[in-house]
């Protein structure tokens, strides 16, 4: 198990240590910092899809997408971040305790 550990600890060094030897002309470039500032909304997006939709090794459509809905509604309307958490939980946990979805 630790070995693992030592493994994975230095492959994220040498991972850092390469990000911190490209050139400054290499990010510098337009179009790499334009991948740059729009990598990170992707990642986010992606992490949301597949919390969303996934359970296990399946898709499911089930509380969490209302939830989410009523969460990008809220962010529409400009609500506070922790509004948008609670509007999302008591939407899925309202559907969930009516027996709507599983």
């Amino acid at each position: 198990m630790w070995s693992l550990v030592l493994i994975a600890s230095v492959g994220c060094y040498v991972l850092k240590l390469a990000g911190h030897l490209v050139p400054q002309s290499v990010l510098g470039r337009p179009r790499v910092r334009r991948i740059a500032a729009l990598l990170p909304v992707a990642l986010l997006a992606a992490l949301v899809a597949v919390q969303t939709f996934g359970s296990g090794q399946a898709l499911v459509v089930d509380a969490r997408l209302p939830g989410v809905a009523a969460a990008a509604i809220a962010l529409v309307l400009r609500a506070p971040f922790l509004v948008v958490v609670v509007v999302a939980g008591v939407v899925a946990a309202g559907l969930r305790y009516a027996g709507l979805t599983a």
